[in-house]
């Protein structure tokens, strides 16, 4: 697979690139961003981990206003960071924040039009760590985090695919999306009105159920306006007590939803990942 490099730029050490390439699996030009620490220098391989950003971001978002690269350089980890959806003139969209374009929510869509291009869950499970495993000096173990419908992301693709992943953590992540206004917005659209095909992209369904255990981090402010009506972490929590599942879930007071809540505890995501990754 044929890809091209659209900047560069040396941080801590290490390099911050980003690159386009052509999505067979999303039918469309996908970017995504890479942080190679320096310790990938000389094809030493480090290991990867994924973070998945929330509504309205690119793969710029993390990169640019978490202060991510100084822990993952010192820990010798790359983050590779894909945008949120297909984008392109041909590729379907709304006109609302929270569905289309910058809302793939990391689904496989099955309804007309989205089914033509936004298979994202497919896309972050296979397409792009074949791409990056490929390409860069990276090597097989790997982790995922995200922020809000990222954090969905990462909590359902690690528990889906528990020999995949060493960790997952998230920030403020969508919990329990089959009750609440965005994911059932979303996956009315996607998937369609049956119910029964949006379990299977619950964290809170798939937590309950759990039998095998991805070590899990999530970290909550207290002053997110999108709390209690869209979040919902005691789905999370609760169903955690059910399966006995290895959940971490920490509320901060005075914590938003923005990334100066992210960058404040970054760190410790980075070094609980660190401690897995290192396990494996």
């Amino acid at each position: 697979m044929t890809i091209e490099n659209i900047s560069v730029n040396k941080s801590f050490g290490g390099w911050h690139k980003q690159y386009t390439h052509q999505s067979n699996t999303l039918n469309c030009t996908m970017r995504f961003a890479i942080f190679l620490p320096p310790q990938a220098s000389n094809n030493h391989k480090v290991p990867v981990l994924y973070w998945l950003s929330g509504l309205t971001c690119t793969d710029e978002n993390v990169m640019q206003k978490s202060g991510v690269q100084a822990i993952a350089a010192e820990l010798g980890i790359a983050i590779v960071a894909p945008d949120t959806s297909p984008r392109g003139e041909t590729v379907a969209d709304d006109d609302h924040y929270d569905l289309g374009q910058g809302a793939g929510f990391y689904v496989n869509a099955t309804q007309a039009p989205w089914s033509e291009h936004y298979h994202m869950y497919d896309y972050i499970t296979k397409e792009l760590p074949a791409l990056v495993e490929s390409t860069f000096p990276v090597n097989d173990k790997r982790a995922i985090a995200g922020h809000s419908m990222g954090g969905h992301g990462a909590l359902v693709i690690a528990m889906r695919n528990t020999e995949a992943y060493q960790s997952v953590s998230a920030f403020s992540p969508i919990c329990h999306p089959i009750d609440c206004p965005w994911g059932q917005k979303a996956f009315k659209a996607y998937l369609g009105h049956d119910s029964a095909t949006w379990a299977p992209y619950d964290a809170s369904v798939l937590m309950q159920a759990a039998t095998r255990f991805v070590p899990a981090l999530v970290d909550q402010g207290k002053s997110d306006t999108f709390l209690v009506e869209q979040l919902k972490p005691t789905a999370l929590q609760a169903a955690a007590s059910v399966s006995g599942y290895p959940l971490t879930l920490n509320l901060h007071e005075g914590y938003d939803h923005s990334y100066y809540f992210i960058a404040s505890f970054i760190e410790q995501h980075i070094r609980f990942h660190a401690l897995h990754l290192n396990q494996a």
